[in-house]
């Protein structure tokens, strides 16, 4: 390349990054260019890690851009939520890049996509790396995508590592993708948080054994932010974490995010700060994409205070002036936390983020990195289960024993290792040998372990906490950001006011969570020797009923969570339980107060079932008539699982016969619910004994 085309390219580039941000004195960062050079003059494969709001997004429109004069065809952009393609567009439309995407949530809109393509109408396709495996996008779209493809775009690189590889198990995938394109096709990775090992991790990914080997091109800025004010408040318990918010949340600058760890956690702490009229939402995975679609618009308007969310909200949702980021609970590693709090302060002098670490981090952190790692036996189950001709998710699962979503996941990652092939009308074997990587496993396994410590010693650091950040992701510039309370002193507020504290213990005293009751048998009990299809017989089904809590909420989940710890012993309910169950019940609302009592059976807490169900008949003066018993010697399998087998266990294990079962409503009584399918076994025979309504209630709701 000549001084003279180096020259034209930097100029086309300026001004094209100056339209995008809309400054006529705007400037390139350190490394901007570079990256913009080596994929448009280049053609180039080239990692970007580089702090949020960096200006990663300007390197990849401004190079679709100059790609696009050359005669290159459209960018294909992998992007990971649905939050970060919206801004995505956004931006991209600010620049003059036509953008477009293709996503779970648009269907109605993939034929026009596809026209706009044919007729080059597009410069950057927005896709999810799911979609990279959807049969009819795979087969009927992709192949001359390929053929097309300007330059290819990963969004959010670390995905691919091992780090994430059960949040997206489809981003180990795109090796495969940059194997079939065309030689030639520039190829950029984008992140803002990795540490060294995931930094070669990705440029494997991206085309060989190291970076070297790969040619591939890293730069990597500091992590810095001078913007942001970090600190850590350790607070006793989830009630003063949550006066401590009640009290001081409008204290915190403009409008911001509040973490938590799990959904229950999010939704409740939600309810908690809107009845105390604080303006916020909750936002998970579990909210409608129109609600999450929603409330990011009312937060980037300033019309909440907060959003209290899952990490549903994260990568690349762009507010720039974001003020603060509270966490009740640590994430369990340095870079899911820099991640997160990389949202506030982007372009703002001052942000604060606040650490409110719990006590029951570390067993929430153990539930989601076990809940998701490949069980080898499994892993064969499903393969052995699979051949030549496609069985669907649903088909599979009545096989296999195991629920949906594990079951999903599963599938995907021995789709990724090439021993299942997802094709229309489901899932086939391949035939290719599959060896359990143990070796792998376990050594992702001792990495997470390893990043746990970690985030446990930032909360009990004395030195700088950005720094220590910064060294946790292998940040050679480290040093003292000045700003933190450990460089300069708590800077939040410690009190917590009395009103506060007492409306935060009532919330996380609240009880009674709804259980739904089955209404349809699952799919494929004939295959397992149940005799039952369709929608359950209105006469034999239960009705709505009541769990004192989930396991995972933030108040009575704690005291569940040690009555059913592994190795707990049984014992009889405790007067604090039964008073809470009391307050349940006397809430419940039903149309006919139950006439009886009568107990599930229990193998692993007969006690406590026993004494919960004669302490509730005791105290609402109703008759207790004892425990179903058990026929065909019992359920077998476990609670939970899969809903065929776990049916399968339970049919006709159950008897009434020895029971005086009335003409009235009656309550079903046991320790806990997580399938339902006991419950809805016990129930039908209840109902065929006589009962009118079978009204369930458990001490925990799973899930």
């Amino acid at each position: 390349m000549t001084a003279s085309t180096s020259t034209d390219i930097r100029d086309a580039a300026l001004a094209a990054l100056r339209e995008l941000v809309g400054r006529p004195d705007a400037t390139f960062h350190d490394g901007q260019y570079e990256a913009i050079e080596a994929l448009v003059a280049g053609h180039r494969r080239a990692l970007v890690v580089q702090r949020t709001g960096w200006g990663k997004s300007a390197v990849y429109f401004v190079a679709t851009l100059l790609l696009s004069r050359q005669g290159a065809g459209p960018t294909v952009l992998v992007s990971p939520l649905l939050a970060l393609m919206r801004d995505q567009i956004a931006a991209a439309e600010r620049a003059g890049v036509r953008a477009v995407a293709i996503n779970s949530t648009n269907a109605h809109e993939w034929a026009d996509v596809i026209g706009r393509l044919d007729r080059d109408e597009v410069d950057v396709l927005l896709v999810s790396p799911e979609r990279l495996n959807n049969p009819a996008f795979r087969e009927n779209q992709l192949p001359a995508l390929i053929r097309r493809i300007g330059m290819l775009v990963v969004d959010e690189a670390h995905c691919i590592s091992d780090w994430g590889h059960d949040f997206r198990p489809d981003y180990r995938r795109l090796r495969e993708l940059i194997a079939e394109m065309p030689a030639g096709v520039p190829v950029l990775a984008t992140t803002a948080t990795a540490n060294s090992r995931v930094v070669a991790d990705v440029a494997e990914q991206l085309g060989g054994a190291s970076p070297a080997d790969a040619g591939v091109l890293t730069i990597r800025g500091p992590l810095a932010r001078a913007s942001l004010r970090l600190g850590v408040l350790q607070l006793p318990g989830s009630a003063q974490r949550l006066a401590w918010l009640l009290s001081h949340l409008n204290d915190l600058p403009g409008s911001g995010i509040i973490y938590a760890l799990t959904v229950s956690a999010a939704v409740d702490t939600a309810r908690l700060l809107r009845e105390q009229g604080h303006e916020v939402r909750a936002y998970t995975g579990q909210t409608d994409a129109e609600e999450r679609e929603e409330s990011e618009g009312m937060l980037k308007r300033n019309e909440v205070k907060a959003l209290v969310a899952t990490s549903a909200l994260g990568m690349g949702f762009d507010k720039p002036d974001l003020g603060f980021v509270v966490h009740l609970g640590a994430p369990s590693s340095p870079v899911a936390y820099y991640q997160q709090v990389g949202r506030a302060g982007r372009a703002s002098d001052s942000a604060d983020v606040l650490l409110l670490p719990g006590v029951e981090d570390r067993d929430i952190w153990h539930y989601f990195a076990t809940a998701s790692m490949p069980d080898r036996e499994r892993a064969e189950r499903v393969i052995a289960a699979l051949g030549d001709q496609p069985l669907s998710t649903p088909a599979l699962e009545a096989i296999v024993d195991i629920r949906r979503t594990p079951l999903e996941l599963l599938l995907k990652v021995l789709d990724v290792d090439g021993a299942v092939r997802r094709v229309q009308g489901g899932w086939v074997a391949t035939g290719q040998p599959w060896v359990y990587d143990a070796e792998r496993y376990e050594r992702i396994a001792a990495e997470r372990r390893a990043e746990q410590q970690h985030m446990l010693d930032y909360q009990q650091t004395d030195r700088c906490r950005m720094e220590f950040l910064q060294r946790s992701l292998d940040d050679d510039t480290a040093a003292p950001c000045g700003r933190c309370d450990n460089c300069a002193g708590p800077w939040f507020p410690t009190e917590i006011g009395s009103d506060a504290g007492a409306a935060a213990s009532g919330a996380l005293d609240r009880v009674g969570v709804p259980i739904e009751p089955r209404k349809q048998w699952p799919t494929g009990g004939d295959r397992v020797g149940v005799p039952v299809k369709g929608r359950i017989p209105a006469d034999e089904q239960a009705g709505e009923g009541r769990a004192l809590a989930r396991l995972t909420d933030l108040g009575w989940g704690g005291t569940l969570r040690q009555m059913f710890a592994a190795g707990a012993p049984d014992a009889e309910v405790t007067p604090q339980v039964l008073e809470a169950c009391v307050r349940v019940l006397a809430g419940w609302g039903w149309e006919r107060r139950p006439v009886a009592v009568i107990a599930m059976p229990s193998r692993s807490k007969p006690l406590l079932v026993d004494s919960l169900a004669r302490g509730i008949a005791g105290i609402g003066r109703l008759p207790y008539l004892g425990a179903l018993g058990f026929a065909n010697g019992g359920p077998s399998g476990e609670p939970g699982g899969n809903s065929v087998f776990r049916l399968a266990g339970l049919w006709d294990r159950f008897s009434a016969l020895d029971l005086a079962v009335p003409d009235g409503p009656v309550l079903l009584v046991d320790d806990q619910a997580d399938s339902r399918w006991t419950l809805t076994v016990a129930a039908r025979e209840l109902r065929r004994a006589g009962a009118s309504e079978v009204l369930p209630f458990v001490l925990a709701l799973r899930g």
